[in-house]
Protein backbone atom coordinates (compact mmCIF):
# COMPACT_ATOMS: atom_id res chain seq x y z
CA UNK A 1 0.00 0.00 0.00
CA UNK A 2 1.38 3.44 -0.93
CA UNK A 3 1.22 5.72 1.69
CA UNK A 4 2.55 8.68 0.05
CA UNK A 5 -0.05 11.48 -0.77
CA UNK A 6 0.49 13.96 -4.27
CA UNK A 7 1.51 16.61 -1.99
CA UNK A 8 1.39 18.23 1.82
CA UNK A 9 -1.30 19.00 2.94
CA UNK A 10 0.51 22.61 4.36
CA UNK A 11 0.81 23.71 0.93
CA UNK A 12 -2.38 23.14 -0.49
CA UNK A 13 -4.13 26.32 -2.04
CA UNK A 14 -7.83 25.41 -0.68
CA UNK A 15 -10.09 28.00 1.18
CA UNK A 16 -11.67 26.34 4.49
CA UNK A 17 -14.49 28.57 5.06
CA UNK A 18 -16.52 28.22 1.54
CA UNK A 19 -15.37 23.85 2.05
CA UNK A 20 -17.48 24.29 5.36
CA UNK A 21 -19.78 27.01 4.24
CA UNK A 22 -22.45 24.22 2.74
CA UNK A 23 -22.17 21.79 5.47
CA UNK A 24 -21.98 24.51 8.67
CA UNK A 25 -25.43 25.50 6.68
CA UNK A 26 -27.21 22.29 6.27
CA UNK A 27 -25.79 21.79 10.25
CA UNK A 28 -27.66 24.35 11.26
CA UNK A 29 -31.36 23.54 9.62
CA UNK A 30 -30.47 20.40 11.33
CA UNK A 31 -30.38 22.09 14.43
CA UNK A 32 -32.96 24.20 13.98
CA UNK A 33 -35.47 21.74 12.45
CA UNK A 34 -34.79 19.56 16.31
CA UNK A 35 -35.39 22.46 18.15
CA UNK A 36 -38.91 23.20 16.23
CA UNK A 37 -39.42 19.21 16.79
CA UNK A 38 -38.77 19.40 20.94
CA UNK A 39 -41.12 22.92 21.25
CA UNK A 40 -43.42 21.47 19.03
CA UNK A 41 -43.61 18.41 20.98
CA UNK A 42 -43.38 16.09 17.81
CA UNK A 43 -42.38 12.37 17.60
CA UNK A 44 -40.38 11.41 20.93
CA UNK A 45 -39.26 8.90 18.86
CA UNK A 46 -37.11 11.29 16.48
CA UNK A 47 -36.95 14.40 18.66
CA UNK A 48 -35.93 13.84 22.17
CA UNK A 49 -36.35 16.07 24.67
CA UNK A 50 -33.96 14.55 27.76
CA UNK A 51 -30.17 14.19 27.68
CA UNK A 52 -29.99 11.48 25.73
CA UNK A 53 -29.58 10.44 22.46
CA UNK A 54 -32.17 11.73 19.48
CA UNK A 55 -32.43 10.41 15.92
CA UNK A 56 -32.44 13.92 14.58
CA UNK A 57 -29.27 15.65 15.49
CA UNK A 58 -25.84 16.87 14.52
CA UNK A 59 -24.20 14.50 16.42
CA UNK A 60 -24.77 12.31 13.13
CA UNK A 61 -23.18 14.97 11.06
CA UNK A 62 -19.71 14.54 12.31
CA UNK A 63 -18.49 11.39 10.32
CA UNK A 64 -20.46 12.27 7.12
CA UNK A 65 -18.57 15.54 7.21
CA UNK A 66 -15.50 14.16 8.18
CA UNK A 67 -15.34 11.96 5.18
CA UNK A 68 -16.66 14.76 2.81
CA UNK A 69 -13.97 17.23 3.79
CA UNK A 70 -11.09 14.38 3.10
CA UNK A 71 -11.90 13.24 0.20
CA UNK A 72 -12.05 16.70 -1.25
CA UNK A 73 -9.22 17.48 0.22
CA UNK A 74 -7.15 14.58 -0.49
CA UNK A 75 -8.89 15.08 -4.47
CA UNK A 76 -7.80 19.02 -4.04
CA UNK A 77 -3.87 17.92 -3.21
CA UNK A 78 -3.99 18.62 -0.23
CA UNK A 79 -3.57 15.16 1.63
CA UNK A 80 -1.79 13.80 4.37
CA UNK A 81 1.54 13.02 4.14
CA UNK A 82 0.57 9.60 4.93
CA UNK A 83 -2.85 7.61 4.67
CA UNK A 84 -1.95 5.39 6.84
CA UNK A 85 -0.56 7.31 9.19
CA UNK A 86 -3.27 9.59 9.29
CA UNK A 87 -5.80 6.48 10.03
CA UNK A 88 -3.18 5.61 12.98
CA UNK A 89 -3.09 8.74 14.73
CA UNK A 90 -7.16 9.05 14.29
CA UNK A 91 -7.48 5.06 15.83
CA UNK A 92 -4.91 6.21 18.52
CA UNK A 93 -6.90 9.71 19.13
CA UNK A 94 -10.12 7.06 20.16
CA UNK A 95 -8.03 4.42 22.51
CA UNK A 96 -7.28 7.67 24.34
CA UNK A 97 -10.32 8.58 24.64
CA UNK A 98 -11.61 5.01 25.66
CA UNK A 99 -8.80 4.88 28.12
CA UNK A 100 -9.48 8.09 29.82
CA UNK A 101 -13.34 7.61 29.74
CA UNK A 102 -13.08 4.41 31.90
CA UNK A 103 -9.93 4.80 33.72
CA UNK A 104 -11.79 6.16 36.76
CA UNK A 105 -14.41 3.65 37.24
CA UNK A 106 -11.48 0.94 36.77
CA UNK A 107 -9.68 2.76 39.61
CA UNK A 108 -12.24 3.44 41.56
CA UNK A 109 -12.10 7.03 40.99
CA UNK A 110 -15.22 9.46 42.05
CA UNK A 111 -15.53 12.89 40.73
CA UNK A 112 -17.81 15.22 41.87
CA UNK A 113 -20.29 17.37 39.68
CA UNK A 114 -17.51 19.88 38.88
CA UNK A 115 -14.70 17.40 38.59
CA UNK A 116 -16.48 15.35 36.69
CA UNK A 117 -17.35 17.45 33.89
CA UNK A 118 -14.06 19.54 33.75
CA UNK A 119 -12.29 15.81 33.38
CA UNK A 120 -14.34 15.02 30.16
CA UNK A 121 -14.14 18.15 28.81
CA UNK A 122 -10.43 17.67 28.99
CA UNK A 123 -10.08 14.27 27.44
CA UNK A 124 -12.04 14.79 24.94
CA UNK A 125 -9.51 17.51 23.65
CA UNK A 126 -6.72 15.94 24.68
CA UNK A 127 -8.04 12.91 22.51
CA UNK A 128 -8.73 15.02 19.33
CA UNK A 129 -5.26 16.64 19.72
CA UNK A 130 -3.63 13.59 19.14
CA UNK A 131 -5.22 12.51 16.08
CA UNK A 132 -3.96 16.52 14.32
CA UNK A 133 -0.60 15.12 13.99
CA UNK A 134 -1.54 12.58 11.17
CA UNK A 135 -3.97 15.17 8.70
CA UNK A 136 -3.47 18.81 10.22
CA UNK A 137 -5.47 20.28 7.44
CA UNK A 138 -8.25 17.59 8.05
CA UNK A 139 -8.02 18.54 12.15
CA UNK A 140 -8.16 22.54 10.98
CA UNK A 141 -10.95 22.17 8.62
CA UNK A 142 -13.42 20.16 11.45
CA UNK A 143 -12.09 22.35 13.74
CA UNK A 144 -13.84 25.39 11.87
CA UNK A 145 -16.70 23.23 11.27
CA UNK A 146 -17.04 22.31 14.71
CA UNK A 147 -17.04 25.77 15.80
CA UNK A 148 -19.36 26.88 13.05
CA UNK A 149 -21.88 24.17 14.19
CA UNK A 150 -21.42 24.09 18.19
CA UNK A 151 -21.56 28.10 18.57
CA UNK A 152 -25.21 28.40 17.31
CA UNK A 153 -26.44 25.50 19.94
CA UNK A 154 -24.77 26.91 22.61
CA UNK A 155 -26.83 30.39 22.02
CA UNK A 156 -29.44 28.53 21.87
CA UNK A 157 -28.77 26.48 25.16
CA UNK A 158 -28.50 29.97 26.76
CA UNK A 159 -31.96 31.15 25.95
CA UNK A 160 -33.34 27.38 26.47
CA UNK A 161 -32.20 27.76 30.20
CA UNK A 162 -33.36 31.42 30.29
CA UNK A 163 -37.01 30.34 29.51
CA UNK A 164 -37.08 26.79 31.07
CA UNK A 165 -38.30 25.21 27.15
CA UNK A 166 -38.39 21.55 28.43
CA UNK A 167 -35.74 20.82 25.97
CA UNK A 168 -32.73 18.96 25.41
CA UNK A 169 -31.02 21.83 25.31
CA UNK A 170 -31.77 22.80 29.09
CA UNK A 171 -31.98 19.73 30.69
CA UNK A 172 -29.45 19.58 33.43
CA UNK A 173 -27.66 16.28 35.33
CA UNK A 174 -29.78 14.61 37.92
CA UNK A 175 -26.63 15.46 40.41
CA UNK A 176 -26.78 19.63 39.45
CA UNK A 177 -26.57 21.46 42.27
CA UNK A 178 -28.34 24.49 42.43
CA UNK A 179 -27.01 26.95 40.48
CA UNK A 180 -27.84 30.38 39.07
CA UNK A 181 -29.03 30.89 35.02
CA UNK A 182 -25.12 32.24 34.39
CA UNK A 183 -23.61 29.59 35.97
CA UNK A 184 -25.48 26.85 34.74
CA UNK A 185 -25.30 28.52 31.33
CA UNK A 186 -21.17 28.36 31.55
CA UNK A 187 -21.21 25.24 33.17
CA UNK A 188 -23.51 22.99 31.03
CA UNK A 189 -23.97 24.87 27.94
CA UNK A 190 -20.91 27.37 26.57
CA UNK A 191 -18.25 25.21 27.74
CA UNK A 192 -19.31 21.96 26.89
CA UNK A 193 -20.51 22.48 23.33
CA UNK A 194 -17.04 24.62 22.78
CA UNK A 195 -14.77 22.01 24.30
CA UNK A 196 -16.34 18.36 24.41
CA UNK A 197 -18.28 18.79 21.54
CA UNK A 198 -16.14 20.35 19.12
CA UNK A 199 -13.57 17.67 20.43
CA UNK A 200 -16.14 14.77 19.35
CA UNK A 201 -16.91 16.13 16.12
CA UNK A 202 -13.01 16.64 15.32
CA UNK A 203 -12.55 12.81 16.54
CA UNK A 204 -15.55 11.24 14.43
CA UNK A 205 -14.89 13.55 11.43
CA UNK A 206 -11.10 12.59 12.05
CA UNK A 207 -11.43 8.45 11.72
CA UNK A 208 -14.04 7.77 9.13
CA UNK A 209 -12.63 10.35 7.30
CA UNK A 210 -9.44 9.40 7.17
CA UNK A 211 -10.10 5.45 6.49
CA UNK A 212 -12.72 6.00 3.76
CA UNK A 213 -9.90 8.53 1.97
CA UNK A 214 -7.80 5.85 2.71
CA UNK A 215 -9.83 3.06 1.12
CA UNK A 216 -10.77 5.53 -2.03
CA UNK A 217 -7.24 6.16 -2.70
CA UNK A 218 -6.05 2.22 -2.47
CA UNK A 219 -9.27 1.68 -5.01
CA UNK A 220 -7.91 4.14 -7.19
CA UNK A 221 -4.54 2.82 -7.14
CA UNK A 222 -5.69 -0.71 -7.67
CA UNK A 223 -7.50 0.69 -10.74
CA UNK A 224 -4.44 2.51 -11.94
CA UNK A 225 -6.53 5.82 -12.29
CA UNK A 226 -4.21 9.05 -11.10
CA UNK A 227 -4.02 9.60 -7.05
Amino acid sequence: MSSMAPSADESAPISIPRLVAAPAAITLCVTLVRLAGELGHWSEGLFNRTMGWSIVAIIWLAPIVGIYFALKLAKSGAGPKSFLSSVGYSLLGVVVLLIFAFAPSMLKIQHGFYDRLLYGWAFFVVAALVTRRGWPQLFKVLAVYGFAARIPVAVIMFFAFRGNWGTHYDAVPLDMPALGLTTKYLWLGFFPQLTLWVAYTILAGMLFGTIVSGIARVVRIERGLPV
